[in-house]
């Protein structure tokens, strides 16, 4: 019983740990957008956005019990599976950091506790109706959803405004469309928190279950949502600047009104899935709205080639995480030294990609920093080429421009005109 209750121990510290990185990871899908376009400084931005998700965590359960009783058969999973599938999600969350890639912490979760779940009781264990239904159908319908939803907003925002020429009335409307996207950024963070943490209370909550502290189908304990909800604010407030440089920066460049269009969009999409308990990403819904709010102002354009690196991560999470939790399983069920070695490989993995990202280090100074290290894309240059120059001022590469020559109408200069 002792061993049990160590183990149980390691499990929740672990599990906030996670939630901890859910949070750093995840800072860009309610502020990056704010910051790129200038409306919140940095630090304030993810201040505000710490505190909201706090409150988030205490908004609902309904995502939480999802996960404590919907994805795994809670029957015969040891609390060592718990453990394994923790070190999965972990390492995956830590490495797309690395990369500034917006992957899903949630489908990081999902995959290492699929892959454990397998290692130890086989196929048996998975409840593959929940799994379809409340996590891989939303994780292809919500960025659609959003990023629909966000470029039809954004549409319709610029034709309402497009007859505002006056230079106060466009300035007046730009703090207006600022205003909006602080709120609705807090609109997402508020969300982020109740889809979220939540994801990390059904995991302990799965734990205390297996190791028979609560009863199956039990709701999460106060202690549990407040500790969930402390740990992913604290890594919110900590900021994962390399991803909302990605999500600010790399995808598009938005402007206020496209701000505003996103993160409405967004939060819509993730506050009604957590009150019908899907645990969709709210990565791929963020992301999913950024570019369809990039895709509605016109000229505006989308760079696929982060595009693409970011589908593929999306399209990797699940597996990878699926693989690392598997192994981190067949090494847990060998003992005590087994699950000694599996935590020395997180805490080891955790430092070296940390050691990694001071290399090139990304924060709040240089946030908004794009480089010219990444390409445009065929299909970006492609609609660049045919876009018209903007009006009202001279092509940046002429420094002269040569007027034609007045002539009169019998100069032999002048071919004649056709008739």
């Amino acid at each position: 019983m002792e061993h049990i209750t160590l183990l149980l121990a390691i499990v929740v510290v672990t599990a906030l740990v996670f939630d901890f990185t859910n949070g750093f990871h995840d800072t860009a899908n309610a502020m990056a957008t704010t910051i790129s376009t200038g409306a919140l400084k940095p630090k304030t931005a993810v201040a505000m956005s710490a505190v909201l998700n706090l409150i988030g965590a205490f908004l609902s359960v309904e995502v939480a019990k999802t996960i404590s009783g919907g994805i795994v058969n809670e029957d015969g999973i040891r609390t060592e599976v718990i453990f394994a599938a923790l070190v999965g999600a972990i390492l995956w969350n830590l490495l797309t950091w690395l990369l500034g890639l917006p992957s899903s912490s949630s489908h990081a979760l999902f995959g290492g506790l699929i892959g454990a779940a397998v290692m130890s009781a086989g196929w048996s264990s998975i409840n593959g109706g929940t799994v379809v239904t409340k996590v891989l159908l939303p994780a292809i319908a919500a960025p659609l959803v959003a990023g629909i939803a966000a470029m039809l907003a954004t549409r319709l925002t610029y034709r309402i405004n497009r007859n505002v020429t006056d230079e106060g009335q466009l300035k007046s409307t730009a703090k207006g469309y600022r205003a909006g996207q602080i709120a609705s950024a807090g609109l997402v963070s508020l969300a982020h928190g109740t889809n979220d943490a939540q994801k990390t209370m059904g995991i302990i909550t799965l734990a205390l279950v297996t190791s028979g502290v609560l009863a199956p189908g039990s709701n999460p304990p106060m202690w549990v949502i407040v500790s969930a909800g402390v740990a992913i604010a604290l890594g919110t407030y900590l900021g994962g600047w390399r991803i909302i440089r990605t999500m600010g920066k790399g995808l598009t460049d938005l402007q206020p009104p496209q701000g505003f269009a996103a993160q409405t969009s967004a939060a819509t999409v993730i506050l009604a899935s957590s009150h019908l308990g899907f645990s969709l990403s709210t990565t791929q819904s963020c992301s999913g709205a950024v570019m369809g709010a990039g895709l509605g102002r016109k000229g505006g354009v989308v760079r696929w080639s982060t595009a693409t690196r970011m589908f593929v991560a999306w399209g990797l999470t699940l597996p990878a995480a699926g693989l690392v939790g598997a192994g981190a399983e067949f090494l847990t069920k060998q003992g005590p030294w087994g699950i000694a070695v599996t935590a020395v490989i997180l805490v080891g993995g955790s430092f070296a990609i940390w050691v990694a990202s001071r290399r090139q280090p990304v924060d709040h100074t240089n946030v908004n920093d794009t480089g010219d290290d990444e390409p445009q894309g065929v299909v970006t240059t492609a609609m660049a080429a045919v876009q018209p120059p903007p009006a009202g001022g001279p092509a940046a590469d002429l420094s002269t421009t040569i007027p034609a020559p007045a002539s009169a109408p019998d100069d032999p200069a002048r071919p004649p005109a056709k008739v």
